[in-house]
């Protein structure tokens, strides 16, 4: 009798459901409510690194979270369940790794670019594997024919003034579409770091275009170009109409502003 019961404890725990990841992100959500403040009309944000510090054992708990998922619970997700996950762990580890330096850190760039590189660092763990922030987004999000989203570019932060902004909320697969959208004209719209210049009729774009340009070249969510792409956000390039004109026909050059690595802190 004794064994019976036993056999029958032992088959419940092994049919029991394992870890399952929370889907709506709250944990990292809260976070985000509490330590990214938006400035630039909401196009721009700084993260509160010193409130994050104090808020760094719920911060490794998010972290602890994601490690535990399994490549095998992670195949059986929805694409932008997988999308918003990945989205979220790459921008939570960014903020740990700042936080391994912080104050003593001015840019995520004083880590170095070879020994120390943050985005090539194994930090982390991603199903079981020593990872790097570079697997996350070059290996995975941007791998041909996996997703094909060049909106990424403006969801994961690299924790600089010069990146798209950190949202305030953490990324779910029910808003997937409407946040990527959202970040890209966000980003699009603050003109410190992507603008029409009309004295020399040039088309002033984040370095990110540069770095990333082919995403947006292969026909991804309707974009076949830069130029192309850049078209359909003409008004927030331009007031004038003949300005958002040159835009919208793709008759402007582009040239790429510097990079701001500075620190994206809300100090």
């Amino acid at each position: 009798m004794v064994r019976r019961i036993a056999l029958f404890l032992a088959a419940l725990v092994a049919a029991a459901p394992a870890f399952a990841l929370d889907h709506t992100h709250k944990a990292w959500d809260d976070l985000l409510h509490k330590h990214v403040r938006y400035l630039a009309g909401g196009n721009a944000s700084r993260v509160d690194y010193a409130g994050m510090a104090k808020d760094h054992a719920a911060l490794k708990a998010v972290l602890a979270d994601y490690a535990s998922v399994t490549r095998a619970e992670f195949d059986g997700w929805t694409k932008p369940q997988q999308q918003a996950f990945l989205i979220n762990d790459y921008n939570a580890l960014t903020i740990e790794k700042i936080l391994t330096r912080y104050p003593d850190i001015k840019s995520i760039r004083d880590f170095g670019s070879i020994f120390g590189n943050p985005w090539k660092d194994k930090f982390f763990t991603l199903f079981g594997e020593p990872a790097t922030l570079d697997t996350i987004e070059h290996e995975i999000l941007r791998k041909p024919g996996l997703y094909d989203e060049p909106r990424v570019h403006f969801a994961v932060v690299c924790a600089s003034i010069g990146c798209p902004m950190l949202r305030n909320e953490a990324f779910t697969a029910d808003k997937l579409e409407s946040q990527l959208q959202d970040g890209m004209t966000r980003f699009l719209s603050d003109r410190t770091r992507n603008r029409y210049d009309p004295d020399s009729g040039k088309l002033e774009l984040s370095m990110i275009f540069k770095w990333y340009g082919g995403d947006f070249e292969k026909g991804n969510k309707g974009f076949t170009s830069v130029k192309q792409a850049m078209s359909k956000f003409a008004d927030q390039f331009a007031d004038k109409p003949g300005d958002r004109a040159a835009v919208r026909g793709e008759k402007a050059d582009i040239a790429f502003l510097d990079y701001d690595w500075s620190l994206n802190d809300a100090k």
